[in-house]
């Protein structure tokens, strides 16, 4: 895995390996920056569901000002803090090990909010529909925010009130979905 572009690009981000995880695509990665890339300067990003915190790394090399990056797995959140120290990247993370619940009530709590929120949960659970719930809930992407969904099924990104869908691509077997708050 590489850093597609920005302060870091070509540059090797370490992996995770788990089996129910799986890292996005440099293609897809490509893609999706490139939808978003006008607005990340000095922006606010959270990846809820980190890994090794591929996305979070993409942002903050295009000039995202501060990048939270959660993941409840211990082993992923070792990957995640080697990559920011090998990126020199600490003053600009934040990272995170709970449940991504736990994290959204903490973030609310400190009331904290994001111009970009990356949910990239592993496809075999509802962890994106339960996460959407809460953002909004919680307040937690600002007016004109986007939420990034990486989904293998349009139906665990129905419809929201409150957000609409600007960008919706397929990948082989997965989807691009993003959300604007409006």
């Amino acid at each position: 895995m590489k850093v597609i572009s920005g302060t870091l690009k070509g540059r090797t981000i370490l992996g995770f390996h788990n089996p129910k995880t799986r890292p996005t695509m440099d293609r897809v990665k490509e893609s999706l920056f490139a939808m978003i890339q006008e607005q990340i300067v000095n922006s606010t990003v959270l990846d809820l569901f980190s890994g090794s915190g591929s996305l979070a790394i993409e942002a903050l090399s295009q000039g995202a000002k501060v990048a939270y990056l959660n993941d409840n797995n211990k082993d992923a959140i070792k990957t995640i803090q080697k990559n920011i120290q090998n990126f020199s990247l600490q003053s600009k993370s934040i990272i995170m090990n709970y449940d991504f619940k736990k994290t959204l009530k903490v973030l609310k709590e400190k009331g904290a909010s994001f111009d970009f929120i990356f949910l990239d949960p592993p496809y075999q659970t509802s962890y994106i529909k339960e996460a959407l719930l809460l953002i909004l809930e919680y307040q937690l992407i600002n007016e004109n925010g986007k939420i990034i969904c990486e989904t293998d099924s349009l139906e665990k990104v129905s419809p929201y009130d409150s957000l609409q869908v600007v960008k919706q691509k397929k990948y082989g077997d997965k989807y691009i979905v993003i959300f604007e708050k409006v």
